[in-house]
């Protein structure tokens, strides 16, 4: 016995000590993208890093076949039924809406996910160290941050009272971030003014129809509509002078004044070992869930000028990167 135990564990060591092999050169491999929209592109830029830095040459070992749904929930269930049965070899899907409809409308493609919400509660996996079934991933604590990027928002905005935000009642993300945002307001004695939206149109509506004063400061749960959307509201902002909290930092480079988040461009090259380690061979259920820790507090301290706010000296020394 004891000699059988001495075996699998210098098999187990050799295992982990020798990379796994690269997938023959000869074959082209086609993974499909799944995406709900233009401001998941810098995961799409972080995936196609991380397989370059594994070896990988785009068009010569490995296509990406991208959908992008735009965060329609039907058509991410249509795109990746139609990628299994075009039979690439892995779906790998952007966020956690267009991985839960991916799992639902499959039956036996592996899927690499890069999660913004915990994928043991949303049933994606069985658990982090074991998933189980054919999905894994990477996991960003984006809709977990949701209570704390609140706070932070009251700290750049000390007489905060009222904060608006928008969502899709029927989209998973966009009920469990609201509800945390819901309990976190409620704990800190803010009101949050919850704006329902099922379709762009609506969203587009709901911006424009934003008046100076109405409420102290847009706040953004997770939805992927929401995110097709940045623009239109870091503009709208703007002109009525109004706070935003985002959570992508790429956001707050294009004018909002604050985001509190994991860089998603590292998302989609941590995402890179998981599809080229699947494309070799190695089953889902056997690589446990990697969790995103590097979190980074954004302000666009040109921005707060243009609408007229002060942040406190405390607040600016804490953020990780100041756009002046």
């Amino acid at each position: 016995m004891t000699k059988k135990i001495s075996v699998f564990l210098l098999v187990t060591i050799l295992l982990a000590a020798v990379p796994l092999a690269e997938p023959q050169q000869t074959k082209v491999y086609r993974v499909g993208v799944l995406l709900p929209g233009s401001a998941w592109y810098e995961i799409i830029d972080g995936l196609r890093v991380g397989l370059r830095e594994l070896g990988l040459e785009e068009g010569k070992q490995f296509i990406l076949e991208i959908r992008d749904t735009k965060a329609d929930l039907k058509a991410a269930e249509e795109a990746a039924r139609s990628l299994e049965q075009e039979k690439v070899n892995l779906i790998y899907a952007t966020r956690t809406s267009v991985t839960i409809a991916a799992k639902r409308a499959t039956a036996d493609i592996p899927i690499v996910f890069s999660a913004g919400a915990d994928p043991v509660v949303l049933g994606l996996v069985e658990g982090f160290a074991k998933p189980g079934g054919r999905l894994t991933g990477v996991y960003d604590p984006g809709t977990d941050l949701t209570a704390k990027r609140l706070e932070i928002l009251k700290e750049i905005v000390p007489k905060l009272r009222r904060v608006v935000t928008f969502y899709d009642p029927r989209s998973p993300v966009g009920i469990e971030s609201s509800k945390l945002a819901r309990e976190a307001a409620r704990h800190m004695g803010v009101e949050l003014v919850e704006r329902h939206i099922a379709s762009v149109e609506e969203l587009q509506a709901g911006i424009r129809a934003l008046r100076a004063g109405e409420v102290d400061a847009f706040f953004k749960v997770s939805d992927p509509l929401v995110d097709n959307q940045a623009q239109l509201i870091i503009d709208t902002a703007r002109v009525i002078r109004l706070p935003t909290m985002f959570v992508d930092q790429s956001f707050v480079i294009k004018g909002a004044l604050a985001a509190y988040s994991v860089s998603y461009q590292e998302v989609g090259r941590l995402s890179a070992k998981y599809v080229q380690r699947i494309l070799a061979g190695v089953k889902p259920r056997d690589l446990p869930v990697q969790g995103v820790d590097k979190i980074a507090l954004i302000i666009n301290l040109k921005t707060a000028n243009q609408i007229g706010l002060t942040i406190s000296p405390n607040v600016l020394a804490r953020a990780d990167k100041v756009i002046r």
